[in-house]
């Protein structure tokens, strides 16, 4: 059986109902056009899907497994050594007791069940450890710190997609996450285009997303109080969507966010697919997220999140004829209806249109085929049927496959064979087969256990060792990836006293300290803070402690204002302070900073790396003698490239010293900077030169390791092919010659019949002619002769008999040939893979470009509290 096949099972013989010697093989690529399997409950549907995801890890094909029901926790309990010990914590101790037994001796019956079943299907320790150690396993529990907790707020981040060249499907997207959140908290069938709630929610996050800005739940709910925009459509925001509606929905929305249940949803690990689907040094993980303890709209809202993160990474990847992952759901009942519409169903029926130009495989399994929408079907080329339960889901399942199938489908015999189908037997129909084909299902290597509680998770991930190989969940708030839009003007801020208890239509309904806010704020959640605390200044009087004139600069000095991209709360943050209950803004002070800014290309064509760097640097504090360390002031904020080239109105200045206001040394400190850049602006590459492939910074050694394993695996399967096909014309010529031969042997055992009767006859004739006296010499003769044909009938028989041995015997050391050819070619394509180095690409000097160099001007908020007016900073970065 060539490694790089499924082994599911081996054909059934549909006479005899019983399993022949033949493996039934499944290519992991036909998986790309998609899978059904259907079967009611007992049919065997779960053993055959814990099968193909046995061998998709054995394969190296990582997984995302959506287990509604928690019979996919029985993926994680791989015992190689059968060992009973290792089955006892897993025996449900119920079913011991009512079957009069100790869970020792449960244990033991079920370790000799599993040794005698693997053996009975070809299936020895070896194999069972290398599925141990083939991929990482690991349950998650969204809403649930049961298993590894799901941080869904993750998932309000803006995708890693171009808006411009992805708008269709950002926007598809948006559509599901809407409709997810809305239903979660009761307002389902909604139509995207006819509820405002829908329309109003769909475009703050279009205005967030189209701009590279993340949005989390608490500045969404804010938002929905305050648009980041003032009309939708031709209609302002308040007459299309009246602001006490508004009000009601933000309260909906907060409901969320209060109940104490939530809290559990908002840390963990983010719905990042690839660290999902990959560990960070490339090994293939199998992620199975539970989720029998959520309510169904919990499960709707996460299946869409998921299911759309799923969707977003698959359109990130480069196209593949090869299985690259797979995604398998094991009851789709109510995901993918036929006339509903819930919020998944748009998800799947693109990917399932779309996913096998990128190398994703859906496996969908349910109990009834009545479940799942037409057109999905149609879209699906392999089922699995396994035993139906009523006449109607077996008339809709062959109306799928007429669909699928076309007029080449013999209904009427497929209808015939699925009637008949027993407990593990399932009828394959592929199209990329000629025919359907008759199988029994192989034993799993997994212990099935049967479902298994939410108590019993930590366990399980304990002995997967799951969290070994998980990245670190983050733990700041989302940022933003491009410039924040302008604040308004000082005028905007009008002195305001904000009481700390509001009424509901007055400030808020996030459950926080009141805060003061400008008109049409940026979100707090799109802004990284300063990594260096900025403590406020107290003043005694604002207007003594600057200037309304800018202090003028030396000609060549450039000079830019640097936006209020802080909110009044995040600037108290900024600056170690806790926010009062009353605040009041008095005005803006802008303080000279020097800001640098450089551009570096980074190019290697050997090593494929074309890239390009950003280097900044923002001090706050300078050295009269015009020494930087530059290290120590690194920028990693917002972008700058929109920098702001006028000041607020009735700003106030700081004054300006040395050496910001002297040309030579800000001259010197412009090339200083520019030494700095080159020294400390070099990339690393990965390289496997054997198999020729190459990553530069922007791929992660997860994925050179996943793109060296795919280049290997097609060159080991061209080689195999190369190598093989002298052997395989041999071994089909020598099958054709057995198959002749075999023939020829039953002619001849039939000839042979047939010599031996007429013998016995002209025996019994000449018998005959002892007793009635009439003998003939003819008759003797005919004897004779009958005899000699059959001596010769029976000398072609066994004449044909050491024919076949010796076809057998030549067959076997063909494919003996044949494995070892494909073993030797297998091992050495395994070696190539891990054959890689890492070179250090430094640029050149004229590939740096300082596009920004000069006197920023930092503002800072004046604010006054309690009789204590302080300055707090308006604008921080990382």
């Amino acid at each position: 059986m060539p490694e790089s096949n499924f082994y599911l099972g081996r054909l059934l013989d549909s006479k005899t109902a019983k399993p022949t010697t033949t493996p039934i093989e499944y290519d992991p690529a036909d998986l790309t056009t998609h899978a059904v399997v259907t079967g009611m409950t007992g049919s065997g549907k779960t053993g055959l899907c814990i099968s193909l995801l046995e061998e998709a890890a054995l394969q190296g094909v990582p997984a995302i497994i959506i287990d509604p029901k928690g019979d996919l926790t029985n993926l994680l309990l791989h015992f190689p050594s059968l060992a009973p010990q290792d089955f006892q914590p897993w025996i449900d101790p119920e079913m011991a007791r009512r079957a009069s037994k100790t869970l020792d001796q449960a244990a033991d019956e079920a370790s000799s069940a599993w040794r005698s079943g693997l053996k009975e299907w070809g299936i020895g320790p070896d194999r069972l450890q290398a599925l141990k150690n083939a991929a990482q396993f690991a349950i998650f529990t969204p809403g649930s710190d049961a298993g590894i907790p799901v941080s869904v707020l993750s998932s309000l981040a803006a995708p890693d997609l171009d808006w411009e060249t992805n708008r269709e499907v950002l926007r598809e997207r948006i559509s599901s996450t809407v409709t997810a959140l809305l239903g979660l908290v009761g307002l389902t069938d909604l139509d995207p285009i006819r509820s405002r709630e829908h329309i109003l929610l769909s475009n703050i996050f279009e205005t967030h997303w189209s701009e590279g800005r993340d949005i989390d739940l608490t500045e969404l709910i804010l938002q929905t109080q305050t648009p980041p925009f003032d009309k939708l459509g031709a209609f302002p925001v308040d007459t299309f969507f009246p602001q006490k509606d508004r009000m009601e929905l933000a309260m909906i929305l907060n409901n969320i966010l209060a109940a104490p249940a939530f809290e559990t949803w908002r840390e963990g690990q983010s719905l990042d697919v690839q660290s999902l689907l990959f560990t960070e040094d490339g090994r293939p993980r199998h992620s199975i997220f539970y989720l029998a303890h959520l309510s169904d709209g919990e499960r709707m809202f996460f299946v869409t999140l998921l299911l759309s993160a799923v969707e977003t990474w698959m359109r990130t990847q480069s196209g593949s004829t090869s299985l690259r992952a797979l995604l398998y759901m094991d009851e789709i009942y109510g995901y993918l209806p036929p006339t509903a519409v819930p919020p998944s169903k748009g998800p799947l029926l693109r990917m399932l249109k779309q996913a096998r130009a990128f190398g994703l495989g859906l496996l969908l399994a349910t109990q009834n085929p009545v479940d799942i929408d037409y057109k999905a079907l149609s879209n699906t080329g392999t089922w699995f049927i396994g035993k139906l339960q009523t006449e109607r889901d077996k008339n809709r399942l062959l109306d799928g496959l007429e669909s699928a199938a076309g007029a080449g489908l013999p209904r009427a015999a497929m209808d015939k064979l699925i009637s008949s189908l027993g407990k593990r037997v399932f009828v394959m129909h592929n199209v990329h087969e000629k025919a359907p084909v008759l199988m029994q299902t192989r034993w799993v290597m997994n212990f099935l256990a049967g479902p298994l509680t939410r108590n019993q998770i930590p366990a399980l991930n304990e002995l997967a060792d799951a969290g070994a190989s998980l990245p670190t969940p983050p733990t700041t708030a989302p940022v933003s990836r491009k410039v924040s839009k302008p604040q308004p003007s000082v005028e905007a801020f009008q002195p305001v006293s904000v009481p700390s208890s509001v009424t509901s239509d007055q400030s808020s309904v996030i459950s926080q300290p009141a805060t003061f806010q400008p008109s049409n704020p940026q979100p707090a959640s799109n802004r990284k803070s300063s990594t260096r605390a900025e403590p406020g200044r107290s003043i005694v009087n604002p207007k003594s402690d600057g200037s309304l004139t800018k202090p003028p600069l030396p000609a060549g000095i450039r000079e830019y204002y640097l936006p209020q991209n802080f909110s009044l709360p995040e600037a108290f943050q900024s600056a170690g302070r806790a926010m009062p209950a009353q605040a009041m803004i008095q005005g803006v002070m802008y303080r000279p900073s020097l800001l640098a800014a450089a551009q570096i290309r980074i190019m290697d064509r050997k090593y494929g790396v074309d890239s390009e760097v950003t280097k900044a640097a923002l001090v706050d504090t300078l050295d009269r003698r015009g020494i930087v360390r530059w290290d120590e002031f690194a920028y990693a904020g917002p972008s700058l490239d929109k920098v702001e080239t006028m000041p607020v109105p009735s700003a106030r200045y700081g004054g300006i010293d040395s050496p910001l206001n002297d040309s030579k040394q800000m001259t010197a400190l412009q090339k200083d900077f520019t030494d700095w850049v080159f020294r400390n602006s070099s990339v690393t590459a990965r390289a496997n030169l054997a198999l020729k492939v190459y990553g530069g910074p922007d791929i992660s050694q997860a994925e050179f390791m996943t793109a060296c394993a795919e280049q290997a695996r097609a060159g080991r399967d061209a080689e195999i092919t190369k190598k093989t096909s002298a052997i395989e014309k041999k071994i089909k010529t020598l099958e054709d010659k057995l198959a002749r031969e075999e023939r020829e042997l039953r002619e001849d055992e039939t000839d042979l019949q047939h010599r031996k009767m007429e013998e016995m006859g002209t025996h019994a004739e000449n018998v005959l002619g002892l007793f009635t006296g009439s003998r003939s010499t003819r008759r003797l003769s005919s004897s004779l002769s009958k005899r000699r044909q059959t001596e010769n009938a029976k000398e072609d028989v066994q004449e044909s008999l050491d024919t076949i041995a010796q076809y057998k015997k030549d067959l076997a050391n063909l494919i003996r040939e044949r494995d070892d050819v494909a073993a030797e070619i297998n091992d050495r394509w395994g070696r190539v893979v891990n054959e890689t180095s890492e070179v250090t690409i430094n640029p050149k000097k004229t590939d740096i470009y300082v596009n920004l160099f000069g006197v920023a001007w930092k503002p800072y908020y004046v604010v006054e509290s309690g009789g204590e007016t302080m300055e707090l900073p308006a604008f921080g970065a990382e």
